[in-house]
């Protein structure tokens, strides 16, 4: 036991929405009983990532004796909620969500709340320019991807963000997959010959904010090292609510947030 940073609960100011479970990539906490709780200390980075992300103000980190955070430990919790959310897809259970990124919740959008007063949908042109889109199907030496600017997109990214085509995808060509459903082993492979063939001029990573989607970030830093590339990395991450949340360039020396 050492001091160190930890992330506290207020459980009077907690109302149980959840916001908190999926922005913590550790999986440290989780809702039970109605409240947000710590389920170990060990799993705690105390980074305060989900402090932003509670609408009630309910988290705090304070410095405090604590056991020291496990990474070990923690990516067995991870791959515990994985495998324990993969079992409750298999049946029809009432048991809530088991895995942080797919817990249910409705944001209770009504259909006057998203309409415009701009052209129907069906005049909008699409900006997707590239097939195949999905990254088991694109062939490294397709000519669209030949020193591009890539995006690297979580499956979705394009039904949470209303504006997808306009902001990111015009000219650029997109690869698209889940790495929470996709086997992560392939994908990292196909991606490091994509970035060994098509030597992109930049790669994009558009992800979602839940943990589990965070694995595109980590896909696309692995694929241009292991490819020895320099070419820029943006990472960019988009809320569940669809806000862009953050924006990072994860270029050589200290990530820069824009």
């Amino acid at each position: 036991m050492a001091m160190r940073q930890l992330v506290v609960i207020d459980e009077a100011k907690c109302d149980g929405c959840g916001e908190c479970v999926t922005s913590c990539a550790e999986g440290a906490i989780a809702v039970i009983d109605g409240k947000a709780r710590l389920v170990s200390e060990i799993y705690c980075d105390g980074l305060g990532a989900c402090l932003g992300h509670c609408p009630q103000g309910a988290i705090s980190v304070e410095e405090r004796e604590a056991a020291a955070f496990d990474e070990a430990a923690t990516q067995k919790h991870l791959t515990n909620l994985r495998r324990a959310q993969a079992a409750a897809a298999l049946r029809v259970t009432e048991t809530p969500h088991q895995c942080p990124g797919s817990m249910m919740r409705s944001f209770g959008r009504t259909a006057a709340a998203v309409q415009s007063d701009g052209p129907p949908a069906g005049s909008i042109p699409s900006a997707l320019a590239n097939w195949p889109i999905q990254l088991t199907l694109v062939p490294p030496m397709a000519p669209y991807l030949q020193g591009a600017d890539i995006l690297l997109v979580a499956d979705c990214v394009p039904f949470a963000y209303a504006d997808f085509h306009r902001r990111f995808l015009t000219h650029k060509p997109v690869i698209i997959g889940c790495p929470k459903l996709d086997q992560m082993d392939a994908y990292a492979k196909k991606l490091t010959e994509i970035v060994r063939v098509a030597k992109p001029k930049s790669l994009s990573v558009l992800h979602m904010e839940v943990p589990c989607c965070s694995g595109f970030t980590r896909l696309a830093q692995y694929a241009l090292q292991a490819a020895a590339s320099d070419a820029p990395l943006t990472d960019v991450t988009i809320g569940i609510r669809g806000e862009i949340l953050d924006t990072v360039e994860l270029g050589a020396g200290p990530a820069a947030h824009r």
